[in-house]
């Protein structure tokens, strides 16, 4: 793994988000990778508090790390998984999972709102034991094809924030060039995980919008074909929870 201090490079390119302006992300992926598993790499989050991302490196088997990073938020969507034995890593699927957070798939299934696992306090430390996050596809400068980050339990209250920040000002998450980075936090057991922040970089120009919502579009049909896997979570993540309003409470060292 090569380490980096400095933001995500991008590729060299005069063209930013405009390299996308006559490709058609979902007809010529559904072409290419006929009869083959759709996935996109991945963005991610460490475990124990650190505040570096894991990137794709240009080697298929390379990752770099890098204390902030720039793209395009293309679309987001909720990731829901309960898992009967204590999660113990690797990438098995759950046994039940959502990808709108209002229908489960598996065991128990069924309606979201009304599972006992889906309940402030079914988990540990007052959590839920059927635990939240959300998958963001992401677009970085330069590039043709999104990325993914899944943000954990503890970072989807500081991405809410954000969101409604930009709503306040008439904007969209697809609007703006937006700048990640990570603070440490420590869950109820005084044990630290990576905590996802967010900022705007840019506004997009009027040209670059129109790319961008055409590229969503095909994102959004497309994330319909990738399936539940796990992101690299750090199960320390669970934050302090106030049972009876579910709030959670943020505590840093």
């Amino acid at each position: 793994m090569k380490e980096k201090d400095n933001e995500m490079m991008v590729p060299a390119s005069s063209e930013g988000f405009l390299k996308l302006v006559d490709v058609d992300l979902a007809d010529n992926l559904s072409e290419e990778l006929a009869g083959m598993d759709l996935s996109f790499e991945r963005v991610k989050i460490p475990t124990g508090g650190s505040t570096v991302f894991e990137i794709p490196g240009d080697d298929s088997n390379d990752t770099v790390t890098v204390r902030s990073f720039k793209a395009v938020i293309l679309y987001h969507h909720p990731v829901q998984a309960f898992y009967k034995s204590k999660y113990s890593g690797g990438n098995l699927p759950p046994d039940c999972g959502s990808f709108d957070g209002i229908t489960g798939q598996g065991e128990p299934g069924g309606a979201c709102s009304s599972c006992q696992y889906n309940k402030f306090g079914s988990g540990e430390n007052g959590s839920k034991a059927c635990k939240e996050r959300r998958r963001i596809y992401l677009l970085t400068e330069g590039s043709i094809l999104p990325v993914i980050i899944t943000l954990p339990t503890g970072s989807i209250k500081e991405f809410n924030r954000y969101v409604l920040k930009l709503f306040g000002k008439g904007q969209k998450t697809g609007m703006v060039v937006t700048k990640f980075t990570l603070r440490k936090a420590t869950n109820s057991g005084g044990i630290a995980y990576s905590q996802a922040q967010f900022s705007v970089d840019r506004m997009l120009t009027a040209e670059e919008l129109k790319v961008v919502a055409k590229v969503s579009e095909d994102v959004r049909y497309l994330s319909g074909k990738i399936s539940y896997e796990v992101d690299g979570v750090d199960e320390n993540e669970n934050p302090f929870v106030d049972v009876e309003t579910g709030e959670i409470l943020d505590k840093f060292r």
